[in-house]
């Protein structure tokens, strides 16, 4: 093996360790739930599970291949995390040597006026390295990998990276585009599209490319690069069309009368700033950056945001001759960030740190570009070498404690009570941060409900409009057996949100097991409608069918006894006298 393929060996390994604590990690009470422990239809390769992959929109994603992958975990190791956290490294480790690939090339063309023929110089793969490890070992790359249901990301960015170094290959040489090369970036594009809808943006990608470092705009012209991106733009199109559909039917979108279009450009300004500051410090990440109630641009921390955004902007416009590394970073940190931004969907989620795995990529690549310019003055004398050395141990130190502080923030993402306690440490005002901590104590042990109780009340002091501590409170009070406490909060929590079928469930199974069975029936039959494959609610309807019957033979009205037992047994009667299926709390979708 020679030394240049030796490289990227290295980087993928090194950075490999950086993550390994996260391999013992268990399922979140963070979508994996909904994602694997609650969802039948992902177990199997076969033909239902392949059409379920290329149907759903849950939580409004059209990710068909990444469900499919979650498929090929169940099937090779059933519902052990352990192997689902392993294919989560291996993408990663993949996507760090395919960057590393991509650097040397975007490098050799940043250094060469738009050529790719410098990338065997020696200094570049030192660069490209010192990139790859920038990327690959920051802590920002932990969520992504630790979180089972992050995956998305991971596997779009592995088909984004080998667009992208097709793309480099199809213009290596001046003058137009190589067809072959050219067209498996396509195809590569269209896969990261079904992976995850985040390469929406890789078009707008390609032109900065050709902008700088290719610098092919002034050769060819935007007539020319237009038509060469027009394979790219369709697959765009028609992806753009799914996804949207997908969004539509499966998720919440911003709307006017939630936050307005200043608002939703404050979290946009806000969401550029902090996938740079976090960056440069990542510091105190948490798995959630709650969002606010309201948004204002006159609040401190959004004010400030726009006032960088536009700074940096304006500066970097400025500086665009003499450094255009940083203004094409910056621009493509933006535009990768776009789909995602809370400025077009809205959710629980301030700017999260998953989706900085592509916006963050330009930021790794200056870095990179900055070991090459240090290099290249050695070598002519202009930095001196004792100068040199300095940078070079300050640089091993950073990368080294990108790693050690990854490897910390792993541990922490095993397991969901210690990955919501960190994040209630964070954020002590984190209304979901505490409601989910309090699921995560219930899910250990219904003997700790007074414990989640406090939690959940907290949660609903801090926010109250956000629907699901509500609910929450009622599961506790009824597992402390204070039934006639938890009716007022489930009550508050179907008037949030009436269109869900586990509020009715719920207050139903109160009523069942204080015996209220008239008041019961209506509400487990609703839910029933709404939603017929929740566990165990057709066999709480039926205990209810048959305790009113019974009722009612006691009161003489057999003829009204008997409709209700014919029901039950339509519903499968057998089923009775099964015990009720364990109480679990609400849980918080990500969009």
């Amino acid at each position: 093996m020679s030394r240049n393929s030796l490289v990227p060996v290295v980087v993928a390994a090194l950075t490999t360790i950086c993550f390994i604590p996260a391999l013992p990690g268990s399922f979140l009470n963070w979508d994996d739930n909904v994602n694997f422990l609650d969802n039948l239809a992902y177990r199997g390769l076969g033909r239902e599970q392949i059409h379920w992959a290329f149907t759903s929109v849950l939580f409004g994603h059209y990710i068909p291949l990444t469900r499919l992958s979650w498929s090929l975990n169940y099937v090779t190791g059933g519902l052990d995390p352990w192997g689902y956290h392993l294919l989560n490294l291996l993408l990663h480790a993949t996507n760090t040597t395919l960057f590393y690939v991509v650097a040397r090339r975007v490098l050799a063309a940043a250094s060469a006026d738009g050529s790719q023929d410098g990338r065997g110089a020696p200094e570049l793969g030192a660069a490209a390295a010192v990139a790859a490890l920038v990327f690959g070992a920051h802590p920002l790359r932990v969520e992504p990998v630790a979180w089972i249901s992050a995956r998305p990301d991971l596997l779009c960015a592995t088909f984004v990276l080998v667009a992208t170094w097709a793309y480099l290959r199809a213009v290596e040489e001046p003058g137009t585009a190589r067809r072959g090369p050219l067209l498996v970036s396509v195809a590569a594009l269209a896969v990261a599209l079904l992976s995850k809808g985040v390469a929406l943006p890789f078009v707008a990608g390609l032109l900065l490319l050709d902008i700088y470092p290719l610098r092919r705009l002034a050769r060819l012209g935007w007539g020319a690069l237009l038509r060469e991106k027009m394979p790219h733009l369709l697959v765009t199109i028609v992806g753009a069309g799914i996804i949207v559909q997908a969004v539509r039917q499966g998720a919440v979108l911003t709307g006017a009368a939630d936050y307005g279009a200043v608002a939703r450009l404050t979290v946009a300004a806000y969401s550029f700033v902090a996938t740079l500051v976090r960056f440069v410090w990542p510091a105190a990440l948490s798995p959630l950056y709650e969002m606010p109630l309201r948004v204002s641009p006159l609040e401190p921390r959004f004010g400030l945001a726009i006032g960088v955004t536009v700074l940096v902007t304006a500066l970097l416009i400025v500086l665009r001759r003499r450094w255009p590394a940083g203004l094409a970073a910056w621009t493509f940190s933006m535009l990768m960030l776009a789909p995602t931004s809370a400025a077009v969907r809205r959710g629980v989620d301030l700017a999260p740190d998953r989706y900085t795995y592509l916006a963050g990529m330009g930021f790794a690549l200056l870095v990179g570009g900055a070991v090459l310019a240090g290099t290249r003055l050695v070598r002519r004398g202009a930095l001196s070498r004792r100068a040199a050395r300095a940078a070079t141990v300050t640089g091993v130190a950073a990368i080294v404690g990108l790693g050690a502080t990854s490897w910390s923030l792993s541990e922490i993402w095993r397991e969901s009570e210690t990955l919501w306690g960190w994040a209630v440490e964070l954020d002590p005002t984190c209304s979901t941060c505490h409601g989910k901590l309090g699921e995560s104590v219930l899910g250990a042990s219904n003997a700790r409900a007074v414990e989640a109780e406090g939690l959940f009340r907290r949660a609903i002091a801090l926010r109250p409009d956000l629907p699901e501590a509500h609910f929450n409170l009622g599961t506790a009070l009824v597992l402390q057996g204070r039934y006639a406490e938890a009716e007022a909060p489930l009550r508050d929590y179907m008037a949030r949100v009436p269109q869900a079928a586990s509020g009715p469930e719920r207050l139903g199974l109160v009523y069942l097991l204080e015996s209220r069975y008239e008041a019961a029936i209506p509400l487990l039959r609703n839910a029933l409608i709404r939603q017929p494959d929740t566990p165990g609610l057709r066999g709480y309807l039926v205990q209810a069918l048959q305790g009113r019957a019974r009722e009612l033979e006691t009161q003489g009205r057999g003829a009204d006894a008997n409709a209700l037992l014919a029901e039950s047994r339509a519903l499968g009667g057998d089923d009775a006298t099964a015990p009720a299926r364990r109480l679990e709390p609400a849980r918080v979708r990500r969009p």
